[in-house]
């Protein structure tokens, strides 16, 4: 199986027109389109994107209380 990957864009009348491709007439090929755009799948996998951060206390010590080391 030959993969060909090609950008198109999408015509007023919904269509998309692919020219030039590197087969020959009569064979069979397995056409799949896919967006460019992130659109559910990209704000589903990362929540947080784009979000503001507050960072409370940047400079304090994590989990001090754990360290076997000061007690």
């Amino acid at each position: 199986m030959q993969d060909y990957r090609v950008e198109a864009e999408v015509s007023k009348e919904g269509s998309v027109t692919v020219k030039g491709i590197p087969f020959q007439a009569g064979d069979r090929v397995e056409v799949i389109i896919r967006s460019q755009t992130p659109t559910g799948e990209g704000r589903r996998r990362y929540p947080l994107r784009g979000k503001r951060v507050r960072y409370t206390d940047p400079f304090g010590s994590v989990a001090e209380n754990d360290w076997e080391a000061l007690r």
